[in-house]
C-alpha cells in the first residue's frame, strides 16, 4: 500500500514520495509533507524557472535560488513565476 501524507500544497491526503527528494532537513520535511502529485507540479515549475531565467545549475547561486524557490513553493507564499508565463485556462 502506498504511503499517504497530508500534502501541504494540495491541502489533502495524497500518495507520498517514495524517498526524500532533497538532502538534509529540507528533504526530510518535503518527504513528510509533500505528495507525488505536488512534487511533479514543482518539477514543471522548476524547469520553467531554469529555462526562462537561463540558470546554469553548475553555478552555486542558481542552485541556492532554486532551493529558496522550492521552500517558498511548498512552505511559503509561493515561488516566482517565469516572466511572461500565462497559465492555461481549462
Amino acid at each position: 500500500m502506498a504511503r499517504m501524507v497530508q500534502c501541504v500544497k494540495l491541502g489533502k491526503e495524497a500518495e507520498g514520495l517514495d524517498f526524500p527528494p532533497y538532502p538534509g532537513e529540507l528533504g526530510k520535511r518535503l518527504w513528510e509533507n509533500v505528495s507525488k502529485e505536488a512534487w511533479a507540479a514543482w518539477l514543471k515549475q522548476q524547469t520553467m524557472l531554469v529555462n526562462e531565467n537561463r540558470l546554469n545549475l553548475a553555478d552555486q547561486r542558481a542552485r541556492e535560488y532554486l532551493k529558496r524557490q522550492m521552500e517558498k513553493h511548498f512552505f511559503g507564499d509561493g515561488a516566482d513565476v517565469a516572466q511572461g508565463y500565462v497559465p492555461p485556462t481549462n
